[in-house]
């Protein structure tokens, strides 16, 4: 009796796991999507929080906007227990179960903060109750990213890692222009009045039917074919590394993201701020910059993901650190000059933008290859974490009180371009065949 053929069997085992890894990519990066636009909302509100929640009657702006930063970084800080405590239980439980809690942590927190009295309704207790959602927003930030790109990368086919991992990064650029468009256009839309007196709180509101169509996605999840692998005929994950060999991992990690964090968010985020407060910009001109910046970023995501797959992530990631550590001060002081050319101002941010790209589009698949799949979640969410918690979660505490002591309008240019020269000492321990080996 014949065999039946088994090419048929063979194209329908491709592709189900082509729709496994397209479903992969979607429910991981619905939720940085999230994660980002309501980061950059916060960011580019920060005036607009500051006022309501951070200046009592008397306090100066300044003080205000040092204060809105203050519970930016506190949130990151959090952004470690986070990566921790759900990097544990995706190792331990999966990638599926413990992205499904995270988004609704985060979808809830958002949410809410569009609904929060202000200092003016409660008092004192207004600030200490947005500070609270920010915790648990970095708490559900914290747990995001690792198991998101442990889903990407763990599902991606072979030789896409860093294809599949620049996704990542590409919707957290999305996430940001997303945020900036939804606010340039209330400030379009509504009067200074309106935008005051409740239109910021729109942005924030409109995360819980985007928290809800993540929730749909992330449910319909599979459990990533690493970490079944993984898995004993027990049902228990085998035997862990060291910790002390996982704890140099994740400070080598944090050594070279630190770049990627410090100026994408002195770039991305923290620009709409400086320059009003230092620029004397206005609110509508400096959300325009702030997209410029982003569209730079979102374009070189992709392209240097897929350029890591073939040139190695450390030639990539090495190209976009030393660009910012170079020409962060030039491209910064032809921003400030009053007698450039917009258009040379815009080309400025864009270029800004793509260089950061450089470090995005690639990061998130170098991460996930240091580690071994019974501690990646854990691993490369920490190192993740620990970076954005120093160099972008205190990115705008820094710039903003250090301009203030200094007199010094250079001051995010020096930032950016210190924390990248140091990621490019770490960068250049990275091996260059990394990207050709397979996932441990």
């Amino acid at each position: 009796m014949l065999s039946p053929a088994p090419g048929p069997v063979r194209s329908s085992a491709a592709a189900a796991r082509r729709a496994g890894s397209r479903r992969a990519l979607v429910g991981g990066c619905v939720g940085n999507f999230i994660e980002w636009y309501e980061f950059g909302v916060y960011g580019y509100l920060a005036t607009v929080i500051a006022a309501h929640f951070f200046t009592p009657e008397g306090g100066g702006e300044a003080e205000g906007l040092v204060r809105t930063y203050a519970s930016f970084a506190l949130a990151f800080f959090f952004r470690p227990v986070g990566a921790a405590v759900f990097g544990r239980l995706g190792d331990r439980i999966g990638r599926r179960p413990t992205l499904v809690l995270v988004i609704c942590l985060m979808t809830g927190a958002t949410t809410l903060i569009g609904a929060l009295p202000t200092y003016a309704t409660i008092g004192a207790a207004a600030p200490w109750l947005l500070t609270l959602l920010r915790i648990v927003q970095g708490l559900s930030a914290g747990g995001e990213f690792g198991g998101a790109v442990s889903v990407m990368t763990e599902s991606a086919p072979p030789g896409r890692r860093g294809r599949y991992g620049a996704w990542q990064s590409f919707t957290v650029s999305l996430g940001l222009l997303a945020g900036a468009g939804t606010t340039a256009l209330l400030a379009t839309v509504l009067t200074p009045a309106e935008l005051n007196a409740w239109g910021w709180r729109v942005p924030f509101l409109l995360t819980l039917p985007l928290g809800l169509a993540a929730l749909w996605l992330r449910v319909r999840l599979d459990e990533t074919p690493a970490f079944a692998r993984a898995l004993s005929p027990a049902g228990a994950p085998p035997r862990r590394p060291a910790a002390g060999e996982t704890a140099r991992a994740i400070a080598l990690g944090a050594g070279r993201v630190m770049g990627w964090s410090a100026a994408g968010y002195t770039f991305l985020v923290v620009l709409p701020s400086y320059l009003q407060n230092t620029l004397n910009a206005t609110f509508q001109q400096a959300l325009v910059a702030t997209v410029l910046a982003n569209l730079g970023f979102a374009a070189t995501i992709l392209p240097a993901g897929a350029m890591s797959d073939r040139l190695g992530r450390r030639t990539v990631m090495l190209a976009g650190a030393l660009l910012v550590a170079v020409l962060a001060l030039p491209l910064l002081n032809l921003v400030q000059d009053a007698g450039a050319p917009v258009y040379a101002k815009g080309a400025a941010l864009f270029a800004a933008g793509a260089a950061v790209g450089l470090m995005a589009g690639p990061g998130p698949a170098m991460l996930s290859e240091m580690f071994p799949t019974t501690v990646r979640y854990t691993g490369l969410g920490l190192a993740y974490a620990l970076s954005n918690a120093v160099f972008s979660g205190c990115a705008g505490l820094i710039i903003t009180r250090a301009v203030v002591w200094t007199g010094d309008a250079d001051i995010p240019a020096y930032y950016a371009a210190g924390a990248c020269a140091v990621s490019v000492a770490a960068l250049l321990t990275l091996r260059g065949d990394d990207h050709e080996r397979t996932l441990r």
